[in-house]
């Protein structure tokens, strides 16, 4: 088999629907094979969808252990040659995905690849490309609204979105892996219950020597926070997450980048939670 498609559902039953109608359409030309594990979701109306969707297996995991260990449980049965991690809230635009296997299938240090992301307005979503977050980045990314035309900004501003090109960070909303790359590496790291873990994932495969790329003339669109609650939770996974990421890489190996990230996360975090209330 060629591909697996690896999607996590919590309680967005109808974008899922929307996801797995996409897929259908736009893979039939691909040998692929669709498992959704559901996060314990408490809307239960995910089920009718097994009716409906015959050829997708299914898998109801009984405690919601995050977007890591839901991806990763898919993946032990997933029997594809690549894996496809795919946000339920996203849609396939055309038949490209064979283009991009076509595209992967040559190049010995492959490690992943994503797509261009824009939102149900048509705007582009500039996660799509991102370099791994320093000192510097973070700060721009945290503090200002200056968009650096470089390859050392957060956002990747000096490759065109159209563009085809090797990046830093790509979306955990489409990421293309070889499924012997990604148990290579360790997969994503469970120490991450959401958000954060397509980085560390990203930065892991270029530490291992392998390439990520960005391909622009695919495009998907992803309903961005349709599936999200901006609460104080939200806020607590995020910020816990970016600092689980500079704990791991630079605590020991870079302690002043570390310091500053540190306080920087800490303040853009008590900044977001006034603006809360």
């Amino acid at each position: 088999m060629k591909l697996s498609v690896i999607i996590v559902n919590y309680n967005v039953t109808q974008l899922l629907r929307s996801c797995l109608i996409s897929v259908r359409e736009y893979l039939a030309d691909i040998d692929y094979e669709v498992i959704v594990v559901d996060n314990a979701s408490t809307d239960l109306s995910w089920k009718t969808l097994i009716t409906e969707f015959p050829e997708v297996c299914f898998i109801s995991s009984g405690t919601n252990d995050g977007f890591a260990k839901g991806n990763n449980k898919g993946i032990k049965t997933a029997e594809g040659e690549y894996l496809l991690l795919l946000n339920p809230d996203t849609e396939l635009e055309g038949y490209y995905v064979k283009e991009i296997l076509d595209f992967a299938d040559p190049i010995k240090d492959f490690g992943c690849l994503g797509v261009r992301m824009h939102d149900a307005e048509g705007h582009f979503l500039p996660e799509s490309k991102r370099s791994v977050p320093d000192m510097f980045n973070s700060f721009e990314k945290l503090f200002t609204n200056f968009k650096k035309n470089s390859s050392k900004s957060y956002y990747r501003c000096d490759i065109d979105e159209q563009a085809v090109a090797e990046v830093d960070v790509i979306t955990g909303a489409f990421m293309l892996v070889k499924k012997d790359v990604y148990q290579e590496v360790g997969g994503l790291d469970e120490s991450y219950f959401m958000y954060g873990e397509d980085i560390d994932l990203c930065y892991t495969l270029l530490q291992k020597g392998f390439k990520n790329f960005y391909y622009g003339k695919a495009s998907i669109l992803h309903h961005k926070g349709e599936s999200t609650v901006r609460d104080e939770i939200y806020l607590e996974r995020f910020y816990g997450a970016m600092h689980i990421f500079i704990s791991k890489y630079y605590k020991k190996s870079k302690p002043v980048q570390y310091s500053f990230l540190k306080a920087g996360l800490n303040l853009r975090h008590k900044i977001e939670k006034i603006k809360l209330k």
